[in-house]
């Protein structure tokens, strides 16, 4: 396994020295995640589902004024990425988690297939072009990182990115990892809150979430044929997630493996570590202009005489 320099500048210290990203789940700096050992569920004995989502329920509301500061401060940015295999609950984690907050202060951007005016670009410009404003949440339900996951497990499709010179080499993939690094470097020094959170989901939990979605008529529109190709990649995919994964946890980018066997756990906990990383920036209501305030008693004054 290549290990990477991952290691922030004085720069970036400076300006994200407060955020405070919280450490359950967070996949390690020093590249030793392994797959094979993360947990999808919940580890000892955890609420029920109806306490869960009560909990959640009060995380929205946190959530919700966490983004009206993170507006009216206007200095930050938070870019959220997700990433998961087939029925991990993307959809659903973003509905549920974002819940309430407002959605003038909110984006979320989803990737499929590049369209051809994306293939005449980097393969980071699609994403560069939906980066969230300061003072809104940015969501990438998939992501750049799919250039380094499905890519990599179908190199055939970099036929169609016309590339110079060698594809598809351990050399070729480290540089797209690292071009990655450096433009979440970037984004971090110019006051992005970037937070990852990769859905792990088991492959029987998977296995059974698409039979529901067959034997539900309510959810048959959710399945693709597709679901059941890609499926029969599961290893090759779970190769490039450790390798994209320890390449790209990065102090001011970290990842997050969340169990995601049960639902209403990982959005509480995806919730829960998106709150205390906003909560701890140093943020607060702009405060107005000394003139103006002087003049509010007589303002308020004019109103009253209405």
């Amino acid at each position: 396994m290549k290990v990477y320099d991952t290691q922030s500048n004085n720069a970036i210290r400076s300006v994200m020295k407060h955020t405070q990203f919280p450490s359950q789940f967070r996949v390690p700096y020093d590249q030793s995640f392994r797959v094979d050992t993360a947990s999808t569920a919940p580890s000892g004995e955890i609420d029920s589902d109806k306490q869960l989502k009560k909990q959640l329920s009060r995380a929205n509301d946190k959530l919700y004024e966490l983004q009206r500061m993170l507006y009216a401060h206007n200095k930050y940015s938070v870019l959220l990425v997700f990433q998961a295999m087939d029925a991990a609950g993307k959809d659903s984690t973003i509905r549920t988690v974002m819940r309430g907050v407002n959605p003038a202060g909110c984006q979320v951007f989803s990737f499929k297939q590049p369209s051809s005016e994306e293939l005449d670009h980097d393969f980071l410009w699609r994403s560069a072009r939906r980066l969230p404003e300061r003072g809104r949440i940015g969501i990438f339900n998939r992501s750049h990182y799919e250039e380094v996951l499905v890519v990599r497990v179908h190199p055939e499709y970099l036929g169609a990115q016309r590339l110079i010179g060698d594809v598809d080499t351990d050399e070729f993939w480290d540089s797209r990892l690292k071009s990655i690094r450096d433009s979440e470097t970037h984004l971090a020094n110019n006051g992005t809150v970037i937070l990852k959170f990769w859905l792990n989901v088991s492959k029987e939990e998977q296995k059974r979430r698409f039979m529901e979605r067959l034997d539900n008529p309510k959810k048959n529109w959710k399945f693709s044929s597709s679901d059941v190709a890609e499926r029969q990649h599961w290893d090759a995919y779970m190769d490039c997630y450790e390798s994209m994964l320890n390449a790209t946890s990065i102090e001011h980018a970290p990842w997050y493996a969340i169990p995601a066997d049960n639902k209403p756990y990982a959005r509480l906990q995806i919730a829960n570590t998106i709150i205390e990383t906003i909560s701890s920036l140093d943020m607060n209501y702009p405060k107005p202009d000394p003139r103006n305030l002087e003049r509010f008693d007589e303002w308020r004054a004019q109103l009253e005489a209405e």
